[in-house]
């Protein structure tokens, strides 16, 4: 008996003495790797995907290779890391590798006033410069956007180009954003490059010019300008991963499955920025460019299940791929299925813009990862530039493929919000909105045939069916919807339209509210907005009523419009 307690309480001294040695030693380890640094590089196996649910929650992944985990991690979540017990290696932060003479900063070997030619990083004031310079330069097609500021003041800035710079017309929105991980920098020179061909190629390259006509175009070269310029405004050299507070924004937004806060922070004020642009406005498609591989990854990122469009979501991938391999050196751009992904089958992650752009602002936004190395030397920009250009304007152009139109009331010809569900397709806020300023939707979908409803509040739903689509092409639909209590309406007229007997088998009389002969054109629409007969009335004038004979119409709800030189007036039909 007293051999077992003397054993029992050994053992209880072993394990907490064990369990205060482990959790001394880590406490040792954090206060060495987070002496001067916020945030580290490693690397560590994993014996089973399954481990990434658990992993995926606790630190920022980076990479999966077989069974080879690159991550980030700040000292919160690395303590937690360390309670799990892997042997992991320390990596060399990306942002640190080169040189100053290899970063080029500033253009160094430009002279001034010269063309710009995109082989070196600007400074950060350099980089405000530029993006003022652009829109101040081409006011006609270009205006400068402050999205908001970072934590440490720096600006979030965005330019719009488009031949209707000021004002929202019925023309796609589309946005490029890069390097919301601050490290990741090849995409935010690329989107600068992309930014000076557009303006410069206006009215002298016919794509360019097509582009800047039919589309509204907002480009974010720079989402992260802590975390670039981490090591000072006059450098990238030091750039980090994280904010200035050490969160990872690219797992900050609101997520599908994950909620609000899937990371356990509260939104910084990038990520709050960011969430108010998306809000004032729609971006139909839209794309964030990163680095450390060599793919395109599109949604879903935090499902296992495929996105209702999965199908044009890999066609696009495939375009923007097969055309980039037709350009670069044989193995760029072939990481995983040859270049393309589906998010959750390479790893999965919660609070990403991607999903939070697709799911919440009914979007379709993919995440593009065109340098494997994360900083690259600036004497390789114009090279990865030259790989993707032309993949850049395909994607643009896609966001005005599929079904576009305008959504319409039949009776005012006022445009509507309306949703535009496909059905038997839909489904995770794959549909779409007609815009409730100009009533026009875009619906990019694959080819196929197709069945669209429409639904909108105090409105009839509408369903079209087979509407054919083609790849790289756009079908037109427009849409008339009828109010439900649409009744006599008065549009310019104090008058009504009097009908009686109302219903009837088909004979009417309609007494004109005009006091003058005079011919008064007609139209008959039903309740799918159709129009099913029209003609003109002779009315003699005062209060003598016409009759008409609309027995030859099926049984059914109508609504005529007629119009007079006091105004236009509507009424409701019923024939029994």
């Amino acid at each position: 008996m007293n051999r077992f307690r003397f054993t029992f309480f050994s053992l209880i001294f072993f394990f907490t003495f064990s369990s205060a040695f482990s959790q001394e030693n880590n406490q040792k380890i954090l206060d060495d790797l987070f002496k001067t640094h916020g945030e580290v590089y490693f690397t560590f196996s994993i014996f089973d995907r399954s481990e990434i649910g658990t992993l995926t929650k606790i630190i920022s992944l980076d990479n999966v290779k077989g069974s080879e985990v690159f991550a980030y991690a700040n000292r919160t979540e690395f303590g937690r890391f360390l309670e799990l017990g892997y042997q992991y290696t320390i990596l060399p932060s990306p942002g640190s590798l080169l040189q100053e003479s290899e970063l080029n900063m500033g253009g160094q070997k430009r002279k001034p006033g010269s063309t710009v030619v995109w082989n070196f990083y600007p400074t950060y004031d350099q980089y405000v410069s530029y993006m003022v310079g652009f829109a101040a330069s081409h006011p006609d097609i270009c205006r400068l956007d402050t999205i908001g500021t970072s934590n440490q003041g720096r600006l979030i800035l965005a330019v719009k180009i488009s031949d209707s710079v000021n004002v929202n017309r019925a023309k796609p929105e589309f946005f490029y954003t890069s390097s919301i991980h601050g490290d990741e920098t090849t995409g935010y020179i690329c989107m600068m490059h992309l930014i000076d061909s557009i303006l410069s190629g206006y009215g002298s390259v016919q794509r360019i010019t097509n582009l800047v006509n039919n589309y509204q175009i907002y480009i974010n070269p720079l989402a992260n300008p802590d975390g670039t310029y981490h090591g000072g405004n006059s450098t990238v050299n030091g750039a980090q991963r994280y904010n200035a507070n050490y969160i990872d924004l690219n797992r900050n937004f609101p997520d599908p499955k994950g909620g609000p806060h899937p990371d356990g922070y509260a939104w910084q004020v990038e990520t709050k920025a960011f969430m108010h642009y998306d809000s004032i406005h729609h971006f139909v498609m839209s794309a964030n460019f990163h680095g450390g591989a060599e793919v395109i990854n599109y949604p879903w990122d935090t499902w296992s299940r495929f996105h209702p469009d999965d199908n044009w979501m890999q066609f696009v991938s495939r375009e923007y791929v097969d055309t980039v391999h037709l350009y670069a050196p044989a193995g760029y751009l072939t990481d995983l299925d040859n270049g393309i992904t589906n998010g959750y089958a390479w790893y999965s992650i919660e609070g990403g813009r991607q999903d939070y752009t697709t799911y919440f602002h009914y979007g379709r936004e993919m995440t593009m990862e065109i340098s494997a190395v994360k900083l690259i030397p600036a004497n390789q920009l114009l090279s990865f530039w030259n790989y993707n250009r032309r993949s850049f304007l395909n994607y643009i152009e896609e966001s005005n493929y599929g079904i576009n139109g305008q959504v319409t009331d039949t009776l005012t010809g006022a445009p509507l919000r309306a949703r535009v569900f496909i059905t038997g397709h839909d489904a995770d806020n794959s549909y779409e909105f007609s815009n409730a300023n100009h009533g026009w939707y875009f619906r990019p979908i694959a080819q196929g045939n197709w069945d669209l409803t429409f639904t909108c509040i105090g409105y009839v739903t509408k369903t079209v069916h087979a509407v054919n689509v083609t790849n790289r092409h756009t079908t037109s639909l427009n849409v008339r919807m009828v109010p439900v209590n649409y009744g006599i309406v008065e549009v310019k007229s104090k008058s009504s339209l009097l009908l009686y007997p109302n219903p009837s088998k088909g004979n009417f009389n309609i007494q004109i509210p005009e006091s003058s002969a005079g011919n008064y054109p007609f139209v008959i629409y039903d309740l799918t907005g159709n129009q099913v007969h029209s003609g003109t009335i002779y009315g003699v004038g005062g209060q003598t009523p016409v009759s008409l004979d609309f027995t030859f119409l099926p049984k059914g709800i109508y609504l005529i419009k007629l119009t007079g030189n006091r105004g236009v007036c509507q009424g409701k039909i019923i024939i029994q």
